[in-house]
């Protein structure tokens, strides 16, 4: 017994001092990543717009709508994962561009991409007002993916290196079915739901997609397409025949000469022999240095001093999961209903653009966030203005807009509900772990995760599930002034493009932001008299250093260290995290 206590005060006094020791190096790398960091703060570099800068937007990575100063830790933890990068940065830095004599032309750089159609196509949007002024847009790649070509087809001379590649195959959805994995590890999701194309369950339950859902997937893919098709054939002088048969074709795998007869490109080049055909543009010496401005150094130049006035109109921004919280990350109920309460009070801004971007998440934080937006329509008008994604959850807080705007590739709808909830009976039986019970009433043991619901509790569940439906149904066809019978047509889960959503009457518009902007002008009667302003606030670099976002320092870490097992640890996640009732876009679509 004497050696077993003093095996355990040794163990316990061996953790305690490796405790201590382990706090006094962090702190030492803290503050001295903090010295390095505020060093480098104290000595800004302060970009200056040259003569004859070219605005180099070099697309590499995702783009999110809005992207915060990079949080200095994580690049402590990788500097390999390329940083996202803001929509709202990017226009901004065309715009710019557009309007200042000292910049030339643009040359774009769109090989790592990542972004969906809607954010591309605000972006394709942008650099075709940028050729109204008359400066030239240049492209240059080793290998275009389809998405970095649907931008850079836009550009005046689209220039491919003689032994590159660039793909343009279409579209396709590739979901992932978790079905049989979860049977190996005896979890069974039990499902209640309602909509016969709310397929978001279909992952847990099933092998392959439902017809229903393959008709839905089949249909917004193909109106999709239809429009990446019809602006890739505008812009380079073919018809749209022409870009199905050429994706037929399978241009990845052809030489770069098939692409310059096809006239998917303008020229062959190498990248130092692009940089001097650069130089002729610009009518600068072939050995001179080309002044040039990323996106990131666009931000430091002014045009003019925009200050709030009597005349503001807020853009309040509301993107990632809809969850119940009062955090700033994702779309947390409390929180957002704070921001959306202080627009309501502000006197100063006559009309609040609402920027969604949301495949949905809890049914009750999604009722929370409409009930604020019809408060903050009572008073001053409101335009949403939906990005690549506003469905389910994301309908739910849009519907009761004023008016609304979406892109033509934008998805939505999804309207819809379902409740899924694990059962670990089987995983407990593989484990050989048994329970008991002993209870007072019917149903003092509901939500015991290691046995099934039985038949009562089902039917409980299931008649909570369609009381939702119903409250959301309704919401829509309030808030879209239209019989609730008529919404339900369009209701079921669907998912529909914004171009089929206009034509059914779930959207106004078609269009980016800036046209959600107008539109927010007008009905204010502002005229062309008013300034933007941009909602919530982003944290500074100091900001991010003293309060480093936990979630984002987890997420980075785990994902640089499980790989390709990542997906499957957030599947698990999430099935631990949801609340029981969500308004969800069906699951990862994985279009490619």
């Amino acid at each position: 017994m004497k050696g077993f206590l003093k095996i355990m005060l040794a163990s316990a006094l061996g953790f305690v001092i490796a405790n201590i020791l382990f706090s006094f190096i962090a702190m030492i790398f803290i503050f001295g990543a903090m010295g390095s960091f505020v060093g480098s703060m104290s000595t800004p570099e302060n970009f200056i717009l040259q003569e004859n800068t070219v605005l180099d937007l070099r697309l590499n990575g995702p783009i999110t709508e809005r992207a915060p100063e990079e949080n200095p830790f994580t690049s402590l933890i990788s500097s390999d994962l390329p940083s996202d990068m803001g929509l709202n940065d990017i226009v901004s830095a065309i715009r710019k561009a557009k309007n200042n004599d000292k910049v030339k032309g643009i040359y774009i750089d769109s090989r790592n991409v990542i972004a969906s159609m809607a954010t591309l196509a605000e972006i394709r949007h942008e650099l075709e007002s940028f050729k109204e002024s008359g400066k030239f847009i240049v492209s240059y790649a080793d290998t275009y993916t389809q998405e970095g070509y649907y931008l850079a087809s836009v550009a005046d001379k689209v220039a491919i290196n003689p032994q590159g590649a660039l793909d343009l195959h279409g579209l396709a959805s590739i979901p992932v079915f978790y079905k049989d994995a979860l049977e190996k590890l005896g979890i069974e999701m039990q499902v209640f739901k309602v909509g016969t194309y709310k397929s978001y369950v279909e992952q847990y339950t099933q092998n392959e997609m439902s017809k229903a859902n393959r008709e839905q997937v089949s249909s917004f893919l193909n109106d999709t397409w239809s429009f990446l098709r019809s602006d890739l054939a505008e812009s380079r002088s073919l018809s749209p025949a022409d870009i199905d048969s050429l994706a037929n074709s399978l241009p990845a795998v052809q030489p770069a000469g098939f692409l310059l007869s096809a006239n998917l490109v303008d020229t062959l080049l190498y990248e130092t022999e692009m940089k001097y055909y650069l130089r002729c543009l610009l009518n600068v010496d072939e050995n001179a240095k080309i002044p040039s401005a990323t996106v990131s150094n666009m931000k430091s130049v002014t045009t003019k001093t925009v200050k709030k006035t009597d005349n503001t109109i807020a853009i309040l921004y509301a993107y990632g999961n809809i969850t119940s919280g009062a955090g700033s990350s994702n779309i947390q109920d409390k929180y957002m209903v704070d921001q959306i309460e202080k627009l309501r009070k502000d006197k100063e801004i006559k009309a609040v653009v609402f920027r969604i971007n949301s495949r949905g998440g809890s049914a009750f934080a999604s009722e929370q966030i409409w009930k604020a937006v019809t408060g903050l329509k009572a008073e001053k008008p409101v335009v949403v203005s939906m990005g690549d994604v506003a469905a389910s959850g994301g309908y739910y807080i849009a519907c009761n807009a004023d008016k609304i705007v979406a892109q033509p590739t934008t998805l939505t709808g999804s309207i819809g509900i379902f409740g899924a909830i694990p059962s670990f009976a089987g995983t407990a039986k593989k484990l050989g772990i048994s329970t008991d019970e002993v209870k007072t009433n019917e149903f003092s043991d509901f939500g015991n995760i290691v046995r099934p619901f039985n038949e009562r509790e089902k039917q409980l569940l299931q008649s909570m599930i369609e009381r939702g439906y119903d409250l959301f149904l309704t919401r829509c066809a309030e808030g879209r002034n239209m019989p609730k019978d008529s919404m339900a047509l369009y209701a079921e889960g669907r998912v529909w493009t914004g171009n089929q959503a206009k034509e059914i009457g779930l959207v106004d518009e078609l269009g980016g932001i800036e046209k959600a902007i107008e539109i927010a002008a007008e009905m204010a009667n502002l005229g062309k008299s008013y300034v933007v302003f941009e909602y919530p606030r982003l944290r500074s670099r100091f900001d991010e250093l003293l309060n480093p976002q936990k979630d984002e320092l987890v997420a980075r870490t785990i994902k640089e260290y499980l790989g390709e097992s990542y997906e499957t640890f957030m599947l698990l996640k999430d099935i631990k995290e949801q609340d029981y009732i969500q308004a969800r876009i069906p699951y990862e679509l994985n279009i490619q």
